[in-house]
């Protein structure tokens, strides 16, 4: 009798993990590709090469030691992408200062929290953006900004804030200006600078990201050197960047798609780091990316949807692109195939993680078939292990549905002083429980079906959102869509289909025949178990800041228009 094949693989690889701390290797990379462009802010019209990038980076992080800071103590940064937010990462990382990514759509309450949740000590701030003036939001916290002539803070609701630094070239009483703390190091600080680089181990947390907190307050996930370092340069390695690589990077810096698979990506093979705008912004890409002549692009599916669809999409020459990544959330078959066709991204690869393993597990290959890339999140990573899980926590055989877990260089120390919770999601074993249902073929191919929180339960039978959301973007009406559950007083939970229309279809959309044809379209083609009760036509869905939608959101939403509160009462 032969046994079964379990759902376990772990990844091989020629390389080496690096075995350093990010400051050497940033170090290595500017001593060895000096002269070529290290970072492009197209929005900011600045441009740096590795050597001029390196001189910023030592002379901020030298401002840094003078201010008070220490090997240790975190320096949070509440900025929308620009080269100052690169600048301080390398500063921060080099000084052996735990830098706290914070998301740029934070609102007072949100900021306050995870602020005295690790106790930061230095803040980097934005000026304002949009609608958000960072300034006021940080000062209705701690008034006593104003009053601090010495540029020394003692606020009573943020304790242990001392220094506050504003990317800003306004002088503010209270605050230092970002541009203030770049003169040229003397030979002492750059020595003591060195100093302190020299004794830093590249498995001490040196950086904390906040998880969404959708479930309650953000967790902040510490991770290190080698979780991040080595995690950037796998996912380069897995696209094949070069130094003469070229990275649209759209996606925020304060997320790991940003900093990690971006930036860290790119300072490991010397490749150009291209910003396009603050934010994320699909005109502003598209321009970039020819007028960079980039060679990957990155973003999640609603960036590469928005762009496709924008009306002079096809004034752009986008020939130069050859590779990129779509990831952060489910990625349709339609949009990658489009993608590859419209945007010449014959290379694009999948990618699949989460913050807590730093954050990629499972990648494509540029050698994999399309159908490989369309269907499945790829294989697992170099030097990390795999393994789907039933309920009771046994592998199960390969085809079947469980728990995706992850174990290895990747996964994250913990959370910051929330032992209990960290002890729910890392194991004895040291795995970690990624709550997604996944499943993996015979050739370790590794298909996501959905959130195990996801799962709709319609009378007592499992439906993964994620399998319906994929077909319903086949219809050619359908340019996004996000399936939730909604409550049923007789089925526990219904399906409704949240969907975004082509904008080509223009303004005068006949929604009744457009839902009549997707029912049409749905009976014909699966199960009448997965065919949504509810379609739903909206024209954007509540989004995180990195471009995820939020499906809790949206529930909400659902719930109140079709009047569905009472439901399970």
């Amino acid at each position: 009798m032969t046994a079964l094949k379990l759902s376990y693989a772990y990844g091989t690889s020629q390389q080496p993990l690096l075995g350093m701390t990010i400051g050497d290797k940033f170090d290595q990379a500017c001593q060895q590709y000096a002269d070529q462009d290290a970072v492009v802010s197209v929005h900011q019209n600045v441009r740096l090469s590795y050597a001029e990038l390196q001189q910023k980076v030592n002379a901020f992080a030298c401002s840094l030691l003078k201010l008070g800071l220490v090997k240790g103590d975190r320096l949070g940064i509440w900025s929308p992408n620009c080269v100052e937010w690169t600048i301080a990462q390398f500063a921060a990382f080099k000084a052996g200062i735990i830098l706290v990514n914070l998301n740029p759509a934070y609102k007072s309450s949100e900021l306050e929290f995870v602020l005295n949740k690790v106790s930061c000590k230095a803040l980097i701030i934005a000026s304002s953006f949009k609608t958000t003036d960072y300034q006021e939001i940080l000062t209705k916290i701690a008034p006593e900004i104003t009053q601090a002539t010495d540029k020394v803070l003692n606020a009573e609701k943020l304790p242990h804030l001392k220094a506050v630094i504003k990317i800003d070239d306004v002088e503010h009483v209270g605050f230092h200006r970002f541009c203030d703390l770049m003169p040229k190091p003397t030979a002492e600080q750059l020595q003591q600078l060195q100093e302190i680089a020299s004794e830093l181990q590249f498995d001490e947390t040196i950086n904390i990201q906040f998880t969404s907190g959708t479930t309650g307050n953000p967790k902040g996930t510490m991770l290190t050197h080698n979780n991040i370092l080595n995690n950037g340069y796998f996912v380069g390695e897995a696209i094949h960047l070069t130094p003469q690589d070229r990275v649209c990077i759209s996606v925020p810096l304060f997320h790991c798609f940003g900093m990690v698979m971006g930036n860290l990506a790119c300072i490991t093979h010397g490749s150009t780091m291209v910003y396009p705008a603050a934010v994320f912004n699909p005109l502003e890409s598209l321009k970039a990316i020819e007028k960079e002549k980039c060679t990957a692009a990155y973003g999640v599916p609603t960036m590469f949807i928005a762009m496709l669809e924008l009306e002079q999409f096809d004034d752009f020459d986008l020939s130069s692109l050859r590779t990129g990544i779509m990831a952060g959330s489910p990625c349709p078959r339609e949009i990658m195939q489009r993608v590859i066709d419209r945007m010449h991204m014959r290379d694009i690869t999948i990618c699949y993680g989460m913050t807590e393993t730093a954050p990629v597990s499972a990648q494509s290959s540029t050698s994999d078939s399309l159908e490989q890339r369309v269907s499945t999140v790829g294989r697992v990573h170099p030097h990390i292990e795999i393994k789907i899980v039933d309920e009771q926590g046994k592998v199960v055989p390969r085809g079947k549905l469980g728990e995706l877990c992850v174990r290895g260089y990747s996964v994250m120390l913990g959370y910051w002083e929330e032992e209990e919770k960290t002890r729910e999601v890392v194991d004895v074993a040291k795995w970690m429980h990624t709550g997604d249902i996944a499943e993996m073929d015979d050739y370790g191919f590794i298909k996501i079906k959905g959130r195990i929180k996801d799962v709709v339960i319609r009378g007592g039978e499992n439906l993964f959102p994620k399998e319906i959301e994929d077909f319903l973007y086949k219809h050619e009406a359908v340019s996004d869509v996000q399936v939730i559950g909604v409550p049923d007083p007789r089925y526990g939970e219904e399906l409704c289909a949240c969907i975004i229309l082509h904008d080509h279809e223009g303004t005068t959309h006949d929604y009744d025949a457009i839902e009549q044809s997707i029912r049409a379209y749905c009976k014909e083609h699966i199960s009448h178990n997965k065919v949504p009760r509810y379609i739903r036509f909206v024209n954007e869905f509540p989004l995180t800041a990195s471009g995820k939608a939020q499906k809790f959101k949206l529930q909400e939403l659902m719930c109140k228009e079709l009047n569905l509160l009472d439901a399970t009462a």
